[in-house]
């Protein structure tokens, strides 16, 4: 299926204003239909741009609240999964931006899969991130590249030409959360003082609290 400005517009301006509203972003957008400059990597039909006072939060952490955005707008717009590469949100060029910061991890990381003969693990991606390292790559023929793990954990992993893909490394494990009596965090009942092991008993207060990690 072919997506096009007026294909989506009216849809996709009913869901996403409400929303930027409520959030209170200070944000703008607007739909484009030119040119992927990396065709082979992504080439949507349909690009929205972002930009405005609050764009810097859309990038935080990678993009994270950008691909947010995007992927609740294909869930609302109703669009297949095999169509998801046809619409692409994009703020500040990061699209291109971190299509080459991805292709230059990919040949830093062969560089030191031949040097090491030791197969290296990136981090979780997207679909589409994993698919940029996969064409760096392709050409490579002392090394290969796979994806390996399920759902959010699915990464790449470079592996030296003839050795046996690496099973993906265990997800992180999550965050200790007792089911305390209100709704997962305390873990002790009501008024009962916390007690910090090894401190031999004595109730930490807030003064003697040691620093904060982030």
């Amino acid at each position: 299926m072919k997506y096009t400005v007026d294909s989506i517009k009216e849809k996709l301006d009913q869901f996403l204003k409400p929303i930027l509203s409520e959030a209170r972003f200070a944000l703008d957008y607007e739909f484009t239909q030119t040119p992927s400059p990396h065709p082979e990597v992504e080439n949507p039909d349909v690009t929205v741009r972002f930009s405005g006072a609050d764009v810097d939060l859309l990038l935080v952490n990678r993009g994270d609240l950008l691909l947010a955005l995007e992927h609740l707008s294909m869930e609302a717009l109703h669009i297949p999964p095999e169509d998801h590469s046809l619409l692409c949100f994009d703020a500040n060029d990061y699209r291109m931006l971190r299509i080459e910061e991805l292709r230059m991890s990919a040949l830093a990381a062969a560089e030191k899969v031949k040097r090491t003969g030791v197969p290296f693990h990136f981090n979780p991606m997207t679909s589409r991130e994993r698919r940029i390292i996969h064409l760096a790559l392709r050409d490579a023929t002392e090394l290969r590249s796979e994806s390996v793990g399920v759902g959010p954990h699915r990464a790449v992993v470079v592996v030296p030409a003839g050795m046996p893909t690496p099973p993906a490394p265990p997800p992180p494990p999550r965050p200790f959360r007792s089911a305390g009596p209100f709704g997962g965090g305390g873990g002790r009942p009501h008024g009962s003082p916390g007690r910090v092991p090894g401190s031999g008993g004595r109730d930490r207060g807030p003064r003697d609290r040691g620093p904060r990690r982030g």
